[in-house]
């Protein structure tokens, strides 16, 4: 598929997936969601492909929401199917994605763009990042999983706070409140990011897949996450890598996992 919005390259293991809309700050219209869509279900299946970065195009936005546009026409079917829709389709796939997958927040991150950052397992910020659901401005809530994401990161109280006041927090009280790994310069973004999928990458794919599993159950409440954890581990056993990282421990060399 030839994308429009997307800018993906790959590196090694690591796939970079840039949100391309520079002059509008990024911002996730329908078109840009079908082609995160499609990109997503690429990366799944593609073998070399060992984790995703996510980011958005220039120093000024990660994503500044979704394009406000396309809501004007929209009666209460319409927003619960876009919601619906890219809940399943987007959002929920990045959240259990059985590959890392890493949000680089480069400047704003503010609705839909922050719910974006919000589903990817691990977050980094420069430090020039703003992030915020400002959606109670237009008369709207997050739809894309942002109350519920944010609540778990953060607790309820503060995430209510956010939603209710609509209030942009920096990059430094982002990490205060655990919504961020790390915040960085500007320059170093990308960089630490890398640091940090490189250092995953050289972990067993299959371990890394059943704990994105296993911690995803600590927040479904429809799910008992400790027999999640049990069935997890328990399957790691009949790995080819649990066999090799074993091995390579009791024989003191490096692991050399295969993802079988």
């Amino acid at each position: 598929m030839v994308y429009q919005n997307l800018l993906i390259e790959n590196k090694g293991k690591i796939q970079y997936l840039v949100i391309n809309r520079e002059s509008k700050l990024n911002a996730l219209n329908k078109d840009t969601l079908f082609e995160l869509h499609i990109a997503l279900g690429d990366a799944l299946q593609n073998n070399k492909v060992g984790g995703v970065i996510i980011t958005g195009a220039g120093p000024k936005a990660f994503v500044a929401g979704a394009d406000i546009a396309e809501f004007e026409n929209l009666d209460v079917e319409g927003g619960k199917n876009l919601a619906h829709e890219n809940q399943k389709n987007i959002f929920n796939i990045i959240e259990g994605f059985s590959k890392p997958v890493i949000a680089a927040i480069n400047g704003f991150a503010l609705g839909g763009g922050l719910e974006l950052a919000l589903a990817c397992h691990i977050r980094i910020a420069s430090d020039n990042a703003k992030m915020g659901l400002p959606e109670v401005s237009l008369g709207l809530i997050p739809g894309y999983g942002g109350t519920q994401r944010l609540t778990h990161l953060v607790g309820r109280g503060k995430a209510l706070e956010l939603i209710m006041t609509a209030d942009m927090i920096s990059a430094a009280e982002a990490y205060q409140i655990g919504l961020v790994n790390y915040v960085v310069s500007q320059d170093g973004l990308m960089s630490k990011a890398e640091e940090i999928m490189q250092k995953i990458l050289t972990k067993a794919p299959l371990a890394i897949a059943a704990a994105i599993t296993a911690v995803n159950a600590a927040s479904n409440n429809e799910v008992n996450g400790f027999d999640v954890e049990i069935n997890q581990f328990a399957g790691c056993f009949g790995t080819a890598d649990f066999k090799e990282g074993v091995a390579a421990f009791l024989q003191k060399r490096k692991a050399n996992f295969k993802g079988r």
